[in-house]
């Protein structure tokens, strides 16, 4: 792409900081869309959101429509949502049942779920032609890679590279407690979705997510307005759960700085745990019924696991003490579609799921108190970063500081490692042509 070589994208990104064209020109973002979001592992869905013969899911890989799709053998398989015929998609709601095949809209070809051509009418009017109904070209395209693990589905539109687990690599724990939480050991998608669009630059939103000098700051309004509630309070009753948790964001400098910050390779990383492990009703609950599942010891080793926000770089961040998973789907240089989902954990009590729904909305909803808070603040970062006040963003605080060993690197919870962390990943996937 003209004026984007290897040297000149090297030069964007500095040790502790990066240009502001990484977030404003449109010429990256399309680099970005092809050599990152078409060659790493992207999160599609989760096999629960696909149950029976027939379902759909749909999702974006880049710019790329695709579908997770359950065959009547049971296998999931993601499809470019595209017919081979005249390109029309094949589906158009985010998700639903197509019955017992994929049946084009526009001129009624069929396929099989694994994309195989089915039917195509008036059969007879392609008789002698080139027409060939076994070759690919008249299938629904699949893409080059997909894997699953433990229900979470990623695919990748390149041919070749890392496999998933080893593409995960230090964060798969993050999915592993996820799931082992559940006294079934299995989690589903439940509560449907909130769906957030973000007029700021697809990175903006990762790097905040393990950003831990803004809660105090960009939710203050949202902190006092929890500590004001809860003042108005009979003296002694303890602070409700839904004040809680946007309360925390009010903790001193000091408090965040004492939380464990960890990164791996391919831009992965997360953050300590904000909130100490609960022991109200709901939460003792939970542990007596993982307990029951899984021996004190077990259930012991799986609930200290503490993590707050967890990234895998660079398509979604799954929150596991509250069952939230936020998936980032890039649509331009200045506009990002994020989805938050909540999930039930197999074989916990229905509080459990009711408690999650809670934090969904009070966190994560778009008419919530917390999270207009952050979009507001990604909007002005991004009307600012297109402004001659300055070319570089700074990733300075506790740079050089990084400590580096078996494979990870952990600082300080107030050190800008994710970001910096972030910019490695981008840099190694943007310069390799």
């Amino acid at each position: 792409m003209d004026g984007y070589d290897a040297r000149t994208i090297g030069d964007l990104v500095r040790p502790d900081g990066v240009h502001r064209s990484v977030y404003t020109d449109p010429r990256i973002f399309e680099l970005e869309m092809d050599r990152i979001f078409g060659r790493a592992w992207i999160y599609v869905g989760h096999e629960s959101q696909v149950p029976d013969p027939g379902d759909y899911h749909q999702a974006l890989i880049g710019r790329q429509p695709v579908l997770l799709v359950r065959a009547a053998d049971g296998r999931t398989h993601v499809l470019f949502n595209r017919c081979p015929h005249k390109g029309a998609k094949l589906v158009a709601a985010p998700c639903g049942n197509a019955g017992k095949l994929l049946r084009c809209p526009f001129h009624g070809w069929s396929f099989r779920f694994d994309g195989s051509l089915a039917s195509v009418p008036v059969r007879a009017g392609y008789e002698g032609t080139g027409f060939d109904p076994g070759h690919p070209d008249f299938s629904v395209r699949r893409v080059p890679r997909q894997a699953s693990y433990r229900g979470f589905v990623f695919a990748s539109l390149a041919g070749d590279g890392p496999d998933l687990e080893t593409f995960l690599g230090g964060i798969r724990p993050s999915l592993d407690n996820f799931c082992d939480r559940a006294p079934e050991g299995e989690v589903e998608v439940a509560g449907g979705v909130f769906r957030v669009w973000q007029h700021s630059n697809w990175k903006i939103f990762l790097e905040n997510l393990n950003d831990t000098s803004h809660p105090m700051v960009t939710h203050e309004s949202a902190i006092e307005a929890a500590r004001t509630g809860y003042r108005s309070l009979p003296e002694g009753t303890a602070m409700p759960f839904r004040l809680h948790i946007i309360e925390g964001n009010g903790e001193p400098y000091a408090f965040w700085d004492k939380l464990e910050m960890v990164a791996y390779d391919h831009g992965h990383s997360y953050m300590g745990a904000i909130f100490k492990p609960p022991t109200d009703p709901v939460s003792l609950a939970h542990a007596a019924a993982l307990e029951a599942a899984r021996g004190a010891e077990r259930a012991r080793e799986i609930l200290s696991m503490q993590r707050h926000n967890s990234i895998i770089y660079p398509s979604c961040s799954p929150h596991t003490s509250f069952q939230q998973l936020r998936v980032i789907r890039p649509v331009d240089v200045d506009r990002t579609l994020v989805e938050v989902y909540t999930f039930r954990l197999k074989g916990a009590p229905e509080e459990t799921f009711r408690r999650a729904v809670v934090y969904a909305n009070v966190v994560n909803s778009p008419s919530s108190v917390v999270m207009p808070d952050d979009v507001e603040v990604y909007a002005r970062c991004q009307e600012g970063l297109r402004s001659d006040g300055g070319d570089w963003v700074s990733h300075h605080r506790d740079a050089g500081r990084d400590r580096i060993e078996d494979g990870r690197r952990t600082a300080n919870g107030l050190s800008e490692l994710p970001m910096r962390n972030q910019f490695r990943a981008w840099s190694q996937y943007m310069i390799r042509e």
